[in-house]
């Protein structure tokens, strides 16, 4: 059963007036975030942003209720309809050679920019408040190569679906999928019911979605409210402004490749995934849109088998703008603190995030937590996370965009690739 088949063809002008209705609410939350940080102390606007960030935290959970059984249904038909392992071997090379690709792109082109435009150099670190960075710290102290295999593989599936560690529902999914596919009709009546399943979540995604204006509401006026947004400016101009540089280009990267291998229908894609990136750039989760974004990507046109396997490995395999991301900032600090690295060291940084950032999606904060391990394994402090800090959640809105940008686009070319 195809999903697009039971999907009603969605008017524009829905679709339009939640991205109309995401717009508003991000200017809104604006709005009434600098109005409380501009008129109130600083106690009551933490108070405040603690409360408003309620409507964003409840949007988030009703998504996240949704990932697990999504992943698992979706993947396990998709599995089940490509038919055998030689299909799952050829689609999943094809998305693992495309994932790593990216990935070395978008590490290259973070690590260019900052040697070029060197935001870190000269920065005066005396006002830097170090203490911040505990939090991400503390869990570099457990970013080990046992601890990365215990994320990845799963000891009990319902843990992983308790935690929404998606790396380990994808593991446990392409097992059971293969299995049912090598039963053949025996499995018909499971591979059915999942089937089905998969498309009532499909349709609890369109009620969670009605409250993602407000979620994104709640979001933006709880940062706006405890940021002083020209204290932020003043200091963090150099290295905001060199980061959109290569998140720019990042784009402009992605957005040509997108139009060599999908043409004209790449302007029918953007006009399909503008509502899942708003929403991913104002509450900074690309993991916020994974409903929304299988639904939009079969609407687009792609077989729902293609996209219930290649969202779930994206999401723990491509996260594009994460990845420019990891090389700016490690550079950065290094910078900020003097050390000189040499190419062959940068390359060897390079390769070293290539791998360590593979299966960290759901972790909080995953990339700045690769960062500061990475800062450690290359002697550079690891307490320089603090000066990203105060200036990584508007990074992170760009980043999460970026990353379901680059998702979209993996999943539509494969697509493409199959003829499907």
């Amino acid at each position: 059963m195809n999903h697009k088949a039971n999907l009603p063809e969605q008017k524009k002008s829905i679709f339009s007036n939640l991205t109309a209705q995401i717009l508003i609410a991000m200017i809104l939350g604006i709005v009434l975030g600098i109005f409380v940080h501009n008129n109130y102390s600083a106690d009551a606007a933490k108070e405040f942003s603690g409360y408003i960030k309620m409507l964003a935290t409840i949007f988030i959970r009703l998504v996240q209720m949704i990932i697990a059984p999504l992943v698992f249904t979706t993947l396990v038909v998709g599995i089940a309809k490509l038919g055998d392992i030689k299909s799952v071997g050829r689609i999943g090379g094809k998305a693992l050679g495309w994932f790593f690709t990216a990935s070395f792109i978008s590490l290259l082109i973070g690590m260019f920019w900052v040697n070029v435009l060197q935001p870190g150099k000269g920065l005066n670190l005396s006002d830097v408040d170090l203490t911040t960075a505990s939090e991400v710290t503390e869990k570099t102290q457990n970013f080990s190569a046992q601890n990365f295999i215990e994320h990845i593989i799963p000891k009990s599936v319902f843990e992983a679906m308790a935690t929404n560690e998606i790396l380990q529902i994808v593991i446990f999914s392409i097992f059971f999928g293969l299995a049912a596919a090598s039963l053949g009709d025996y499995s018909k009546p499971v591979i059915n019911a999942l089937d089905k399943t998969s498309h009532i979540i499909l349709k609890m995604v369109n009620y969670v979605m009605k409250f993602a204006p407000i979620g994104v509401f709640g979001a933006i006026a709880g940062v706006f409210a405890i940021r002083d947004l020209n204290e932020l400016v003043i200091t963090y101009t150099k290295y905001f402004l060199s980061f959109l540089v290569g998140i720019s280009s990042l784009w402009i990267v992605l957005l040509l490749i997108g139009f060599i291998f999908l043409g004209k229908k790449m302007f029918d894609l953007r006009k399909h995934i503008a509502g899942p990136l708003f929403i991913a750039f104002s509450t900074t989760s690309s993991e916020a849109v994974f409903p929304k974004l299988t639904e939009e990507l079969v609407r687009f046109g792609i077989k729902d088998k293609i996209v219930s396997f290649m969202l779930p490995l994206g999401y723990s395999f491509n996260l594009d703008g994460s990845m420019m991301y990891m090389t700016f900032a490690s550079i950065f600090i290094a910078q900020a603190y003097g050390i000189p690295l040499d190419l062959g060291t940068q390359m060897t940084m390079l390769l070293v995030l290539m791998l360590t950032s593979k299966g960290i999606a759901g972790v909080p904060r995953a990339s700045l937590v690769v960062v500061a391990a990475t800062c450690g394994m290359f002697d550079i402090p690891v307490e320089g996370i603090a000066l990203i800090l105060p200036i990584d959640h508007f990074c992170d809105m760009f980043r999460s965009a970026t990353n379901v940008l680059g998702n979209a686009l993996a999943t539509s070319v494969v697509g493409k690739w199959e003829k499907e």
